[in-house]
């Protein structure tokens, strides 16, 4: 087991021993994610769901009220108007043929991918590539659309993928830590929110067990699953 250094023990001793409401949990974050470099701030939903059972996997995106924080480059697979809608929309990369090929050539210049209905054919050829890396288009996702400036904002303006691993667990990001605490914990109630929409009817017993948020280089800090919308002082 790697030694943990002496900065991350001095930030343990910050965290509170038990859970915390939701804003209270982004303020400690704040005051412990001081790396030279803007960390990303998750939080790992622990549910009690049995992803190996096909009526018990969750999958889907949430758009967080403000932003990931991320510069997302978008790809769209289209032709014709789509293209020049998905240029307009501002996609860094439109194509198909062309896109197919830099693909192929282990060129990913880009985090996500949309496509047209009618590109399919060519994208479904790219699976074993793309699938690997998170960014095959899915209907379910949204990334499958006639659509396409649509989809080109939500993935800019903070649309967010979240998944349950095969423990059941949901680790999805939230924001920066450059954010104000108010910010990082509207965008978990925004997520806490389609998790619970998301519930599979198949669940039984306990749906969410733990959760907690942390940053890039921080420990994790427990928080309250049974408060929600704790997203400023008025609201405590």
């Amino acid at each position: 087991m790697a030694k943990k250094s002496k900065k991350y023990l001095a930030d343990t001793a910050k965290v509170p021993e038990g859970e915390v409401a939701p804003l209270e949990a982004m303020k400690v974050i704040k005051e412990i994610s001081n790396a030279n470099f803007d960390e990303t701030v998750t939080a790992d939903f622990r549910l009690g769901i049995d992803t190996r059972q096909a009526d018990q996997q969750l999958r889907g995106t949430v758009s967080l009220p403000n932003g990931s924080g991320k510069t997302v480059r978008v790809a769209v697979f289209a032709e014709g108007d789509a293209a020049k809608a998905a240029e307009e929309a501002g996609a860094d990369i439109v194509g198909t043929d062309e896109l197919t090929e830099q693909i192929n050539r282990g060129e990913f210049n880009f985090d996500a991918a949309v496509a047209t209905p009618d590109q399919m054919g060519k994208v479904g050829k790219l699976g074993k590539v793309l699938g690997p890396r998170g960014l095959m288009p899915n209907p379910k996702l949204g990334t499958v659309t006639t659509d396409v400036a649509k989809a080109i904002n939500e993935l800019k303006g903070g649309r967010v993928e979240y998944r349950a691993d095969r423990f059941g667990i949901v680790h999805v990001v939230l924001g920066k830590a450059s954010f104000t605490p108010e910010a990082l914990a509207e965008n978990y109630g925004a997520v806490y929110d389609e998790i619970l929409r998301m519930k599979p009817a198949a669940a039984k017993g306990k749906y969410v067990k733990s959760i907690a948020v942390s940053s890039t280089m921080s420990p994790g800090v427990r928080v309250d699953a049974s408060v929600q919308r704790a997203y400023s002082e008025d609201a405590e």
